[in-house]
Parts: structure tokens; sequence; C-alpha cells
């Protein structure tokens, strides 16, 4: 005698084998993008006796910090770190500026002409940045910018405006025109607007467009290779590089030399993460 299954077991157990399908797919797929940073982190407390043994050991034994030492003393690695800090840093503050004032001025200001003046810009998104590089390395070198820091910051800010604007722009139309309305009543010019409602209501924006930047600026590699020739002046991904071919068979220190680099990316994100999820989509769906 066969038992008769309730037909509401059916769709419950579709729900349970699609929900676990759906968990087995994350899984696999987080372990895909953490499994080789953790193996490049485990490498950099190896010593380099260990670095290629067969089977790989995920948990190195013995550990060593010598190789973070060795490779923060190395090449006058320090001030390729610092170069690079000061590059993000300028390079993000000056990139969140401007496009918050143009996202502004696009999202709450009609003139004539606003809305080509902002798909040209957005014309930016579509261009692969290495069909750039020939066009930006004539217009640096007839600005003087030719191996300087600055000549870095500023095409890393002209790169990165059409994305920030996009985002800005849209979180800023999202906000209701009432607030700045009453603001405008008791005699708070566009300028006050902007700054003491636009910008404190628009953090989560904000933080996304910090992110984004500083980790472009960050981890750039073809842009300073064109224009850096002083060695003192190469950045942190430069570096990285030089190390590797200098020391193509020590791999953990190029590992330990890579988990330095990634160290302000990882604090700059956690900073700024409760508000990243938010300014994602709210800067990216709405507007």
């Amino acid at each position: 005698m066969t038992t008769a299954v309730h037909p509401l077991r059916r769709p419950r157990a579709r729900i349970r084998a699609a929900s676990a399908a759906r968990y087995a797919a994350l899984i696999a797929g987080s372990a895909v993008m953490v499994l080789p940073f953790l193996y490049m982190l485990s490498t950099s407390f190896k010593s380099q006796t260990y670095v290629l043994s067969i089977p790989p050991q995920f948990v190195p034994h013995p550990a060593t910090t010598a190789n973070y030492s060795a490779a923060w003393a190395s090449d006058d690695f320090a001030r390729y770190f610092v170069n690079s800090l000061v590059v993000a840093i300028c390079t993000t503050t000056l990139s969140l500026l401007l496009s918050s004032m143009m996202a502004y001025g696009f999202a709450r200001f009609r003139f004539r002409g606003r809305e080509l003046l902002y798909r040209l810009l957005l014309l930016g998104l579509m261009i692969p940045a290495m069909m750039l590089i020939i066009p930006q390395f004539v217009l640096a070198k007839y600005l003087g910018l030719i191996d300087s820091l600055t000549g870095l910051v500023v095409f890393y800010v002209a790169g990165s405006l059409p994305l920030n604007t996009f985002l800005l722009r849209g979180f800023f139309a999202a906000i209701p025109v009432e607030l700045e309305q009453a603001m405008r009543v008791d005699g708070a010019g566009a300028w006050s607007r902007y700054r003491r409602l636009i910008l404190p209501l628009a953090k989560p924006a904000l933080a996304t467009a910090t992110i984004f930047t500083f980790l472009a600026s960050w981890d750039e590699f073809a842009w300073s290779l064109t224009i850096i020739t002083t060695p003192s002046k190469q950045t942190l991904p430069l570096a990285i590089s030089l190390f590797q071919g200098q020391n193509s068979t020590l791999w953990n220190l190029v590992f330990a030399a890579s988990v330095i680099a990634v160290l302000p990316v990882i604090a700059v994100f956690l900073i700024f993460q409760r508000y990243f999820v938010q300014g994602l989509t709210s800067g990216a769906v709405k507007g």
C-alpha cells in the first residue's frame, strides 16, 4: 500500500532544493574569490623552502613574519607605498569634490544643453582606458605632467569623474526637493544647500564613490608605467612588478609585498562598508 504525498510538501521540497542550490553556488563562488587571497596570505608567512612544497601548505608551519620586514626594507618599498597613498588620497578627494558638484548641478539645475552634456560625460564610461593612453600621453607632455605624481592625479581624477557623477546624480535626484525649498525660504543659497543639506544626506553614495575611486587609483598600473620614469616617483603596483622581476623565485617576499598593498584597500572598505550597499543601489537605480 503506497502512502500519498501531501500536495503542499512538493512545493516546499522544491523551495528547499532551490535554496540549497543557491547556497551551494554562493559558497562555490566565494571559495573561488577567497581561496587565492588566503593562499597569498598563507605564502607570505612561509619561508622560501616551503613555498613550492607539494602538496601545498595552507597553514604555514613554521610561520614567519620576516618576509614582511624584508619586503618593506627592500628597494625603497616604503617610498613607493607613500607615493601610492598620496596619489590615491589626492585623487579621491578631488574626484569626490568635483563629481559631487557636477552631480548636484545636473540633478537640481535646469539649463540649456544639460542632458547633452550629461550624456557626453557618460561616454567616458564606454571608452576602454587603454585606448586613451596615447592621447593622454600627448596631452600630459604638452602640459608638462610627464614623470610626476601630479600627472597621475590629474588623469586619475578625469577618469573617475563619469562614474562618480553618474552614481551621485542618481542619489541627489532622489533627495526630496521640498527640503531644499525650505532652506531656500530661509535664505540659503545653492552652495549652502549643497554643503549643509545634500552632502550630509549623500553619505552612502559618497562612501561608494570613495571606495571605487580609491581602489582604482591605488591599483592602477598602465598609466603610471607610461609616464613615470624616475624610480623615486614610482607607485606601489610598479614597485611590486619590479620586485617580482628582481626576485622571481622569492615568492614569499612577493606575496608579502602584495598583502601590504592590499591592506589600505581593506581599511577603506571597512571604514565605509555600512554605507556601501545602500549607496550603490541608490545611486545606480534611482534618478
